[in-house]
C-alpha cells in the first residue's frame, strides 16, 4: 500500500508596528495581519481594544517590558516566535510605534529568517513624529529647522550611549523616546556643551491617547517642571516647539471626532 506524506504547513511570523498609542492609528495590513493570525505575542504599550481585533480563538500572548523589569528577556521572545511558526501557526508580533524604531525588530526578525521562518515586516507609525504631531509641534519647518534626530534615553549596553550634544548640533530638532527618567542628565549634556538653557521642550505623555498630556519647559528646568511625568512620554528639544501654542486646542479637536 502506498503511504502518502504529509507536508507540515509551514508558519510565518507578521512583525507589525500598531502605532504609538490611539489603537485608530494601526495601518491597514497592520489590521489585516492581527486578523489574519492564530497567536499574537504583543507588548506592554498596546491598546487593549486593538487585541479585540484579533480572532476569537487566537492565543494572545503577553511579553511586555518596563524599565527594571524584564520578565520577557529578548532571548525568550525570539525563542517563542520561532517555536509558534515552527509549528505551522500564522504568528503576529505586535509592537508599539514602528518595530524598527527602538523596538527590536531587526533583532527579532534577524534570528527569525536565521531559523527558517518566513517573516514579513508591517511598519508602523512611530511615536517620534505620531506624538509632536499631536502636541502641533512640527519635527520639521522650513526656516526653523530642516532636519530631526531621534535618540533613545536608555543607553545600550553593546552600543553605547546616544551623542545627545553632537546629534541636536546635526540637527534642527532632537526627539528622545524613553527619556523621562534621564532628562535632567540628557539637558545637563546639551548646556555644558553650549547649547543655551533657554532652549524650549515639550515633553509628551501617551501621546495620540485620550490621557494626552503636554508640559512645555525648556532645558535648564526640565527637571523641576517634569517631576509628574510618567512613561510612555516624548521629549522633543528645539525651536519647533515654540510652534506648538495651539496643542491643546489641536488635542481637543483631536478627541472630539
Amino acid at each position: 500500500m502506498e503511504t502518502q506524506k504529509v507536508e507540515r504547513k509551514k508558519g510565518k511570523v507578521y512583525i507589525v508596528g500598531a502605532g504609538p498609542g490611539d489603537p485608530r492609528l494601526i495601518t491597514v495590513r497592520g489590521l489585516e495581519c492581527l486578523r489574519e493570525a492564530d497567536a499574537v505575542v504583543y507588548d506592554r504599550l498596546i491598546d487593549p481594544e486593538l487585541l479585540r481585533e484579533a480572532r476569537s480563538d487566537a492565543e494572545l500572548i503577553y511579553v511586555g517590558k518596563e524599565s527594571g523589569r524584564h520578565p520577557w528577556p529578548q532571548e525568550r521572545i525570539n525563542a517563542l516566535l520561532t517555536e509558534l511558526a515552527a509549528g505551522g501557526k500564522t504568528v503576529t508580533r505586535l509592537k508599539g510605534g514602528d518595530p524598527f524604531v527602538f523596538g527590536r525588530g531587526g533583532e527579532e526578525s534577524a534570528h527569525l529568517m536565521e531559523k527558517g521562518i518566513a517573516v514579513e515586516i508591517v511598519p508602523g507609525v512611530s511615536s517620534c513624529i505620531a506624538a509632536p504631531a499631536f502636541a502641533g509641534i512640527p519635527v520639521t519647518h522650513r526656516g526653523v529647522s530642516n532636519s530631526f534626530a531621534v535618540a533613545t534615553g536608555h543607553p545600550c549596553v553593546s552600543g553605547g550611549e546616544a551623542d545627545f550634544l553632537a546629534l541636536y548640533r546635526a540637527a534642527g530638532t532632537l526627539v528622545v523616546l524613553m527619556g523621562v527618567e534621564r532628562r535632567t542628565e540628557i539637558a545637563k549634556s546639551l548646556i555644558d556643551g553650549n547649547v543655551d538653557p533657554s532652549t524650549p521642550v515639550a515633553v509628551i505623555e501617551q501621546g495620540s491617547r485620550a490621557g494626552q498630556k503636554i508640559t512645555v519647559t525648556d532645558l535648564q528646568n526640565i527637571g523641576a517642571d517634569c517631576n509628574s511625568v510618567r512613561p510612555p512620554a516624548v521629549i522633543v528639544i528645539g525651536r519647533t516647539v515654540d510652534l506648538g501654542a495651539q496643542a491643546s486646542r489641536l488635542h481637543k479637536m483631536y478627541k472630539s471626532y
